[in-house]
């Protein structure tokens, strides 16, 4: 009798990487436009500039 793991499709491993490996570039390209997105905005720019500012 062949175990569970045997009967699993090879092909099925190899496409929830590609799955998940898209949904990472979607994530990271999301991410990208959004941080593009608050930099257009110049009330953004000057709070993070002012943030930074307070380190020192």
């Amino acid at each position: 009798m062949p175990s569970p793991a045997a009967s699993t499709h090879p092909g099925r491993r190899r496409r929830a990487g590609r799955w998940a490996t898209g949904l990472a570039w979607a994530a990271g390209a999301a991410l990208l436009a959004v941080v593009f997105l608050l930099y257009t905005q110049p009330d953004f720019v000057v709070m993070m500039a002012d943030q930074v500012w307070s380190c020192f």
